[in-house]
């Protein structure tokens, strides 16, 4: 018969190996725990960061959503839009708005912007206000004689049934200020 003396005390570590175990997860929880609210107030401050502002931008705020739908309502009206990508350039004239179905939205710069040497970027965010225009052959032709826009954005532009004639912008966080 075989002997069983080399097996004293194996079996007896099942219990001490599945304590050590369970401590070691219970500390490994513990640990993350410590990360995720380590992360989270890390967060919180870089949201409590106040954005550079100027002055407060002029006209009746208007949501997104009612451009994408409709902008005659708004004809001839100072409006505000808030915190809208801008999509692509138009020119040196102005810049496409990207609205909330993913659909662009025509923003001319008005003379004094220009002035200002406000510039953006696609990607970008920015608050507009300025006056909305029905777009004609007429505007069309002007920005293509001062040289505001080009053959290709010009043929762009002719989508458009209503414009934006920015009176201010606000490129959110900028370092230059982003107010025209």
């Amino acid at each position: 018969m075989g002997d069983k003396a080399s097996r004293r005390g194996a079996a007896n570590l099942g219990m001490p190996l599945m304590i050590v175990a369970f401590l070691a997860i219970a500390g490994f929880l513990y640990w993350l725990n410590l990360q995720a609210k380590a992360d989270a107030a890390s967060r919180a401050v870089q949201e409590d960061v106040p954005e550079e502002t100027g002055p407060a931008l002029s006209g009746t705020l208007v949501p997104g959503e009612d451009l994408q739908v409709d902008a005659s309502p708004y004809l001839g009206m100072t409006i505000k839009v808030e915190g809208l990508t801008v999509a692509s350039g138009l020119g040196t004239q102005g810049f496409w708005l990207e609205l909330p179905n993913r659909n662009p939205f025509l923003v001319s710069m008005s003379e004094a912007v220009k002035a200002e040497g406000i510039s953006v970027t696609p990607g970008q965010t920015v608050t507009v206000s300025g006056v909305i225009y029905a777009m004609g052959d007429s505007v069309l032709n002007a920005w293509s004689a001062s040289g505001g826009i080009g053959e290709g954005d010009r043929l762009a532009a002719e989508f458009a049934t209503y414009y934006l004639e920015a009176q201010q912008v606000q490129v959110r966080g900028s370092t230059g200020g982003g107010q025209g």
